[in-house]
């Protein structure tokens, strides 16, 4: 369970960290433009740059207080963070008819959900 826990640690953090840099990184205009991008036009270019952040933040603090064994309890935290972010990203979706990009948002709300339940139960990180 611990191996599971950490290999779904590491995709989230690598899906995030790329999404979250890709936030901070591209414009709006160039996000816009990538398949299911459209959404990026509802929001402020501030508020995609604060996303992307709380990406890189989130991605951050799934793996590192682990790896270095500084306040392993925020893993789950990082995880219910990414959580809220997913469970906002499908609510958008959903509210935009873009169905398929849904079960994306729900893939990854999943995981992290597996995150945050492994790690504050079965298989907690303990010194």
């Amino acid at each position: 369970m611990n191996t599971a826990l950490w290999i779904v640690a590491g995709l989230l953090a690598t899906v995030f960290t790329i999404a979250g840099l890709n936030k901070l990184i591209l414009s709006q205009r160039t996000l816009s433009k990538a398949p299911g991008g459209g959404w990026v036009l509802d929001f402020s270019p501030r508020f995609l740059k604060i996303l992307g952040a709380l990406e890189v933040l989130g991605a951050a603090g799934l793996i590192l207080p682990a790896l270095l064994g500084i306040a392993p309890v925020l893993v789950p935290l990082a995880a219910v963070g990414i959580a809220l972010i997913m469970i906002g990203a499908a609510v958008i979706i959903y509210r935009r008819g873009e169905y398929a990009h849904l079960l994306v948002n729900l893939t990854y709300l999943t995981l992290a959900a597996f995150v945050v339940i492994g790690r504050l139960g079965p298989e907690p990180f303990t010194p």
